[in-house]
């Protein structure tokens, strides 16, 4: 029996194919079906409807514990943000003692690091912490005796190390999200529980059409 996707005759797409996450949320929805499973859950017995009650409860009770962690989780990439932005302050204060630095850079810091709360939209913040940090770290090459001093290495150590903290956030986030959005269709009791609680897939994270132009950029 020959492969279904048979990678020598089938066809390539010799283009490529950028991937892009649909910014949908899917309701949960059952059919006649499950109403019908669970009268004849009833119709066998006290007992397995009982059982099936307490199945969905707990199930409803799951749902309620996945929300928190959901939100736990993209608590700390706020977090992460948040300190992102105080090491950027700090990083542009060590540079305007040191050199001319751009008076836009210090507000914009400030501006992010006033406009940090859990309901901001964390790809718009991210996206200009690393536009605010480019336009900085240029200025630290322009002076080569400002990467000597400690403060300063020790600040551009810590943003690099928050940036992979976001990113290890973002990913733990995602994971959370997905998980969310198979258990959701889980018959039987899952999805009816969610079908009747009115919940709906999350969306992930995703990155900005800017940022995936710039990863296609040459950079060296």
């Amino acid at each position: 029996m020959a492969n279904e996707l048979n990678e020598l005759t089938d066809y390539t797409n010799n283009a490529g194919r950028d991937i892009n996450v649909i910014e949908k949320q899917l309701p949960v929805k059952i059919g006649f079906g499950s109403v019908l499973f669970e009268i004849l859950l009833w119709c066998c017995g006290i007992i397995p409807g009982v059982v099936f009650l307490f199945m969905k409860i707990n199930a409803a009770n799951y749902f309620r514990q996945l929300q928190q962690k959901i939100q736990a989780d993209a608590s700390q990439i706020d977090n992460f943000l948040e300190q992102r932005v105080v090491i950027l302050q700090n990083l542009a204060k060590l540079l305007e003692k040191a050199i001319d630095l751009d008076k836009d850079v210090m507000t914009a810091v400030a501006a992010y690091r006033s406009g940090i709360n859990p309901d901001a939209d964390r790809n718009a913040i991210s996206q200009e912490l690393d536009t605010a940090f480019g336009r900085l770290f240029p200025q630290v090459e322009a002076y080569p005796d400002l990467k000597a001093h400690a403060a300063i290495a020790d600040a551009i150590q810590q943003n690099s190390y928050l940036q992979k903290e976001i990113t290890a956030a973002r990913v733990l986030y995602n994971d959370t999200v997905t998980q969310w959005n198979t258990d959701i269709y889980a018959w039987p009791t899952r999805m009816i529980v969610a079908a009747r609680a009115g919940y709906t897939t999350r969306i992930p994270f995703t990155a900005s059409a800017e940022i995936k132009s710039k990863a296609r950029e040459v950079f060296f």
